[in-house]
This record gives C-alpha cells, sequence and structure tokens, in this order.
C-alpha cells in the first residue's frame, strides 16, 4: 500500500513538472486580448466571408468588427487595419516591427526566394537594394533625365489618337495607356521596346500576367491540406508557365546587353556595371539582377497605367472636373500642340485630380506586411509571424475623416488640405508608408502627369454608347493586386485644337 501511494505521487509530481509549462502558456493565453475577430468555420476559417474584391469585403467586415479586427484566412492568422489611427500604430510606432513582407508560394516563384526589393525581408540585403534603386533610376535627378523619353512615346500616343480622331473610330484607351507606360518602363529599364515582340510574349502581356498571379488566391496557401485543388483547376501549371515566360524573357533582355557593342546608360547595363565592379560591397548575382528588373517593371508600368486609367475615368464620369482642368491647363500652356513637364509643375488642379483619382482608387489597396514579433497595441496583443493587411481603401474613403461625402470623387477637397504623397499623413497614404514605402512615387507622378495634361488638353472624350445607354464610363474593378477597371475604356477622342 505504502508503495502504491508513493508511486502516485512520484507519477502526479513528474505530471505536473511536465504539464507545467504547457499550463502556464494555455493560462498566459488567456490572459492575452487579442482585436475581435468575426466567427470562422473550422479548416477554412473566415475565407467565406471574402469576396472577389477583397478590400471590400474587408471593408464591411470592418464597420462590424471595428477598425482592428483578427481574421483567419485558413490556419493563417491575418490582422486588417481599416483607420488611420491603427495605421499610424503599424506604419510609425511600430513600424519595424512590421516591416517584413509576407511570403508567399506565387512570390516565391515569380521572384526565386523573394529576392528582390519589393519581397525581400527587412534587413541589410534589403537596404542595399533599395540603395541601388534610388541611385540608378528613383532619384530626382535620374527622372528628370528620362523626360525625352517621356515627351517621345507620349507625342507617339497623341499621334495615334489623332488618327483615331480623323475617322471618327473608338480607341480602346485602356490598351494604349497600358502600352504607353510599358514602352516608357522598358526604354528606362531594359534600353529599348519589348511590347510587339512575337508569340505574345512580351514585357505588356507578361506584366499583365504577372499582376494577375500575384493578385490571385491559391487555396494551398492557407489550407495545406486543399492544396490538390489548385492542381486541379490549373493554377499550378499556370504559375511554372508565366515563371518560365518571364524568365525567357528577361534571360534574353541580360544576353542582349552583354552582347551589346555600343554603350548604353539604362537601368540594366547601370546593374551589369554594378555586378562587375569588384570594389562594391554589394553583391548582384544574375538571380538578383533579374529580380530587380522584374520589380521596375512590375512596379513601375502596371501601377502608373492603373492611376492614368482611373483618372481619365473619373474625369469622363465628371465633365465639370474635366472642363475645369482643361481651362487650367490653357491657361500655363503656351503651345496648343504640347504640353510640357516645365509647364505640368504650376498645375495646381492637375494636382488634386491626381490626389483625388489615388485617394479613391489606391493602384494597391491592400498594403501587406508581416509582424516578426509580439507587439501590444492600443490594448490588444498580437502575436509575432501575424500576417498584416492595411486596407487604405478604405482608410481613404472613412467618413469620420474625409466628410459625408467622401464616396464622391471632388478634387477640390484638396484646396486647402496638407496631404500629400509621402505618406506622412495616416489618413492618405496611396504610395504606402514607412521604411516600405514605394520608392517610385517620383517616377509614377511625372509620366502620369504629362500623360493626363496632354489627353485633356488635345481632346476631348466621348464613351461609346453601352447596350443600356450608358454615356459615363462604369467603376466596375478587375480582380488582382493592382485593381484597374474591369472593362476597357472604349472611347471616341475629339481633337479641340481648333475650338481654343
Amino acid at each position: 500500500m505504502d508503495m502504491i501511494l508513493i508511486s502516485m505521487c512520484l507519477t502526479t509530481l513528474l505530471a505536473f513538472l511536465f504539464l507545467k509549462p504547457l499550463l502556464i502558456k494555455r493560462a498566459n493565453k488567456t490572459n492575452l486580448n487579442p482585436p475581435p475577430s468575426p466567427w470562422r468555420f473550422p479548416i477554412i476559417g473566415n475565407l467565406h466571408q471574402l469576396s472577389l474584391n477583397p478590400h471590400r469585403s474587408l471593408h464591411s467586415l470592418s464597420l462590424h468588427y471595428g477598425p482592428l479586427m483578427l481574421l483567419h484566412y485558413g490556419r493563417v492568422p491575418i490582422l486588417v487595419v481599416s483607420s488611420a489611427e491603427y495605421a499610424h500604430e503599424v506604419m510609425k510606432t511600430h513600424d519595424i516591427k512590421f516591416s517584413n513582407r509576407p511570403k508567399s508560394r506565387v512570390a516565391e516563384k515569380l521572384f526565386n526566394g523573394g529576392r528582390d526589393l519589393a519581397l525581400a525581408p527587412y534587413g541589410e540585403y534589403w537596404r542595399q537594394f533599395k540603395s541601388i534603386c534610388a541611385m540608378n533610376l528613383l532619384s530626382n535627378k535620374t527622372v528628370r533625365s528620362f523626360g525625352n523619353i517621356r515627351e517621345e512615346e507620349i507625342n507617339g500616343m497623341m499621334g495615334k489618337l489623332e488618327k483615331a480622331n480623323s475617322s471618327s473610330s473608338p480607341v480602346n484607351l485602356s490598351e494604349i495607356l497600358m502600352t504607353l507606360t510599358n514602352d516608357v518602363m522598358t526604354r528606362v529599364v531594359l534600353g529599348r521596346k519589348y511590347s510587339s515582340e512575337e508569340g505574345g510574349k512580351n514585357s505588356k502581356n507578361i506584366v499583365r500576367r504577372l499582376m494577375e498571379l500575384m493578385g490571385a488566391f491559391p487555396i494551398g496557401e492557407y489550407i495545406p491540406s486543399l492544396a490538390w485543388i489548385d492542381k486541379i483547376r490549373g493554377f499550378d501549371k499556370k504559375l511554372e508557365r508565366v515563371k518560365n515566360e518571364i524568365q525567357s524573357f528577361l534571360e534574353k533582355v541580360v544576353e542582349e546587353h552583354v552582347d551589346a557593342d555600343e554603350n548604353r546608360s539604362d537601368f540594366t547595363d547601370m546593374l551589369l556595371s554594378i555586378q562587375n565592379d569588384k570594389t562594391t560591397p554589394i553583391e548582384l548575382d544574375k538571380t538578383a539582377l533579374k529580380n530587380l528588373l522584374l520589380d521596375m517593371l512590375f512596379g513601375g508600368a502596371s501601377t502608373t497605367f492603373t492611376l492614368i486609367e482611373w483618372t481619365m475615368t473619373e474625369l469622363m464620369r465628371h465633365p465639370e472636373c474635366m472642363k475645369k482642368l482643361q481651362d487650367e491647363i490653357r491657361s500655363v500652356s503656351k503651345n496648343s500642340s504640347y504640353v510640357s513637364e516645365k509647364e505640368v509643375v504650376h498645375m495646381n488642379y492637375l494636382n488634386f485630380v491626381i490626389k483625388e483619382v489615388l485617394r479613391l482608387h489606391p493602384s494597391g489597396p491592400l498594403i501587406p506586411r508581416l509582424l516578426s514579433e509580439d507587439v501590444k497595441m492600443k490594448g490588444y496583443d498580437i502575436a509575432g509571424g501575424t500576417q498584416v493587411l492595411i486596407n487604405v481603401w478604405a482608410i481613404q474613403r472613412d467618413i469620420s475623416t474625409w466628410g459625408a461625402d467622401a464616396e464622391e470623387f471632388r478634387p477640390e477637397r484638396h484646396l486647402d488640405s496638407l496631404v500629400d504623397f509621402q505618406g506622412k499623413n495616416f489618413k492618405y497614404f496611396p504610395f504606402g508608408s514607412g521604411r516600405r514605402q514605394c520608392p517610385g512615387i517620383g517616377f509614377a507622378l511625372a509620366l502620369a502627369e504629362l500623360t493626363i495634361a496632354n489627353l485633356v488638353n488635345q481632346f476631348d472624350w466621348r464613351v461609346k454608347i453601352g447596350p443600356f445607354g450608358d454615356d459615363k464610363p462604369d467603376l466596375a474593378e478587375a480582380n488582382g493586386i493592382d485593381v484597374c477597371r474591369k472593362f476597357p475604356l472604349i472611347v471616341y477622342p475629339h481633337s479641340n485644337l481648333f475650338s481654343m
């Protein structure tokens, strides 16, 4: 009997010693205060509550559960930020803890393990990449040096539109703008245009497919047990095909530059020069070089195209704003046939229009971050490893900061506003904020402002009437990481040079 009692005591003691850490951990967990969460299903979590436009469905959920809420995409915790107050906490107060990007199978595949500027973990490697791009492509001085390329491509576009005007033909303005932004970016980054390569394997098609895949939703990413669905629906094959097309395209570009006899000064040449310079502390292998090229095409062409496309859409929907902008351009510009970059800087209303478009239609409506360590934020406990989505689309339409007309396009609201594109005010940051802010603001705005000024100055625009008698462009959004128009903008340009 004594032996049984002794054995039971020893067993109890050993069990307590073994379970004590687990009990303490569970007790600590119960004392945590996580952000509000909607009820979720087993396995799929809150995935059933997402729509094809996640920024909209997340906004609707935030109206019920609050501006900081915790969702679960399958097994993955997702923190959704939907107010300026919490955006300040993430991108200012705790910015360094939120400075990583979430890893995804698509990004890892397309960008060779995420060894690029957009996706690389925050640290020395990322800082070196950012320095390379800032010094060799994105500085104000370098952006100005590419002015002749912007002028040549915009003049070429205007010539196409003038032909359509002469024949009273409709044009696919979306396609024309996509070609323009791609041609400018490829000339600057790759040295020449690649928009008409054979077999459809050109820069324009590659960037579009890349953007679609980056905005796709692979089920296996969040529910590994259902990864087979991605294979059955052909997603895995499409991902592999696009990856091979991208690598083949970039390999061709690099080979052309290595074999070229003449000295050129595009971004690819600059990167090759850095790669060959053994005195520089930056190690830039071939994979990293191609990733940087893809970053610039991906980040520069598509997002700038989206900005110009939505600007023309909103101006056609609001003819009074179009007229006001035309009046400003004509009062500033001395040349009726072409608006110069020097003239654009004096156009305040143009600046207001672009600010308002980026408020309503940010190119990246959801800004992704990854929390690197546990943090307590405004009384809530958030675990390290949590993915974060900052819903800039919702924040920039918040009626508590923008007023009851927050959903309306009204450029005049920026007349006395101090907000700018630098992300210092957390009610407006279309290019992001903090350490991971988009470094290409100046490049994008230079092309967008000049293009819009010339399109509005030289032409009046009439929308092709739809089957229901619509006389204004719709606002339907496409799916993808950059939210452009769902349907192309089909319009009639009418030259107004002789009516000025």
